[in-house]
């Protein structure tokens, strides 16, 4: 983005600032370009993209093209769109984001999902816990989604805690959840349990895959919610060995896993005791979602 076009009065209007941000990513390999220009271009601008539709011809001023600019130099080093905006929206809701957090994905939408199905019958006064809950975004959603419903998240980051205590309270979610620093199971605090439905979304990628990974994910990411051990199932070997203690008769455990892992935890859930094991594909076919129930009370 030069100069050339105000040496030669040609301003740098919506439509040719998205098409040259665009071009630009483009040419880097990004995945979506022109979404991830308009997405910047309409959070400096205060618009939605059908704002910047609407006012294609309208010209930037030299504060909104600077603004902008920074922000396209940040993505264009690998900087996530979401951690650039401050915001990205899960299950119809914006939750505010940054470094300290996993930026929510679409196929986790798929763990609320099937986390609200599995438990339809204690729709009312269910008690649900949600480990490794980075932003919130699932315990405040299954919050949101059922308001009589009493909802615990945990997570070992207490800066992650943090940002999800702030979206809770912004989103209108008080009192029916809360959050609390802990390692899974180890500190809910008296009395907590046993659940009904307990939700994880654990750092399942193996070690060995670090390499390969974009830096758009290993440069901003934290790497405690992202890596799980060699075979990334280090958390969720725990987390299935340890539920039981804490489910109710009947209770419900879902995870979310990386691809090619639901298999064989769904025979370790078996194995562990967990019945009605059940897997589910994400909207790319990819099986993604784990959960069984435990038929006994509480291990405890």
């Amino acid at each position: 983005m030069s100069n050339a076009a105000e040496v030669s009065g040609e301003a740098w209007t919506v439509r040719r600032v998205l098409g040259w941000a665009a071009d630009d990513l483009r040419a880097r390999g990004g995945e979506s370009p022109r979404l991830e220009a308009e997405l910047l271009l309409a959070f400096v601008l205060g618009l939605d993209r059908i704002g910047l539709v609407l006012q294609h011809d309208r010209p930037l001023s030299r504060e909104e093209l600077a603004s902008y600019k920074a922000l396209h130099v940040r993505r264009r080093a690998g900087e996530p769109v979401a951690y650039l905006r401050g915001m990205r929206e899960f299950y119809g809701r914006p939750f505010r984001v940054d470094r300290r957090v996993l930026v929510p994905r679409p196929e986790t939408e798929l763990l609320v999902e099937v986390a609200l199905a599995r438990t339809s019958h204690v729709s009312l006064a269910a008690r649900v816990l949600d480990l490794c809950t980075g932003s919130g975004c699932v315990a405040i959603t299954l919050a949101k989604e059922r308001p009589t419903n009493a909802v615990l998240g945990t997570d070992v980051s207490s800066e992650a805690i943090e940002v999800a205590r702030d979206n809770a309270q912004r989103l209108g979610a008080l009192p029916a959840v809360s959050f609390r620093t802990s390692d899974l199971f180890a500190d809910l605090g008296e009395g907590a349990g046993p659940f009904d439905l307990i939700t994880a979304n654990p750092p399942y990628i193996p070690e060995t895959d670090r390499a390969s990974l974009p830096l758009t994910i290993t440069g901003f990411e934290p790497h405690v919610a992202l890596f799980g051990g060699q075979d990334g199932l280090d958390v969720t070997a725990r987390i299935v060995h340890e539920a039981p203690a804490h489910l109710a008769a009947g209770g419900v455990l879902a995870m979310e896993l990386g691809e090619g892992q639901p298999s064989a935890v769904a025979d370790r859930m078996r194995a562990r005791g967990f019945e009605d094991v059940e897997i589910r594909r994400d909207y790319a076919g990819i099986e993604r979602i784990v959960s069984g129930r435990w038929p006994g009370a509480s291990e405890r």
